[in-house]
């Protein structure tokens, strides 16, 4: 993820901006939906974005001009839905791109669309998975957080691929190479990101279940009958 400025042909960089569009601007018109419908989910809605933009500044270099990092998207689709990371994962990118010169404005839409819109919908289809297979909340959590984040390193190693096929194996070989550089340090990141998920939704339980439960990521707790029979 976050590949830097100038990384990418023109036409691959103009392509990407055009096929991430739209799901930014659906994601656009979701965050106003929410706040305008559920004015209180502005506090976690911000706090979704400040993890992510934490979390993915955390910088380790990876592949000539891309990186290897966690992404935080898994946390904010699991609780607001995917649509609504498309922006807020934007929207971080746009500042990381401008105030720590990681990523770039020429390549904000392949990043965005690597991990504002793959990511967060492959985390969120995990995470719903693997609640449907019986799963508890946590261990949803912790497969959706991790797939999020493997997704992202997947889409922009095809992004990679389809750039600079390898002029002997073409755009397998190439998509093999991207993808054996970028497993050694996304694999461990993706797993560690998943427990850090997994420790963030049991802080939530205990200190924002009213907010969990009204988002649908918790069942509201079944209310005990008064000694009179009324409950």
């Amino acid at each position: 993820m976050h590949i830097a400025e100038g990384f990418l042909p023109a036409g691959h960089a103009l392509g990407w901006t055009i096929a991430a569009a739209p799901f930014v601007a659906h994601g656009a018109r979701a965050v106003v939906k929410e706040v305008r419908e559920n004015p209180e989910s502005t506090l976690l809605l911000g706090a979704a974005g400040a993890f992510t933009f934490v979390l993915s500044a955390i910088k380790l270099p990876s592949v000539t001009g891309s990186s290897s990092h966690p992404t935080g998207t898994g946390p904010g689709a699991i609780l607001f839905r995917p649509p609504v990371m498309a922006l807020l994962g934007t929207v971080v990118l746009l500042f990381q791109a401008l105030l720590l010169a990681h990523g770039g404005l020429t390549t904000l839409g392949a990043n965005a669309f690597a991990f504002a819109v793959v990511g967060p919908w492959a985390g969120y289809g995990a995470y719903r998975l693997t609640r449907a297979a019986g799963a508890g909340l946590l261990p949803a959590v912790f497969a959706g957080v991790a797939l999020a984040d493997l997704a992202t390193y997947v889409t922009t190693s095809l992004q990679l691929a389809l750039a600079f096929p390898d002029p002997a194996g073409g755009l397998a070989g190439a998509l093999a190479k991207f993808l054996g550089v970028f497993a050694v340090t996304q694999i461990p990141l993706a797993i560690g990101e998943g427990l850090l998920g997994v420790l963030l939704f049991r802080v939530l339980t205990v200190n924002a279940r009213p907010e969990l439960e009204r988002l649908g990521v918790l069942r509201p707790a079944p209310v005990a009958a008064t000694p009179g029979g009324v409950a």
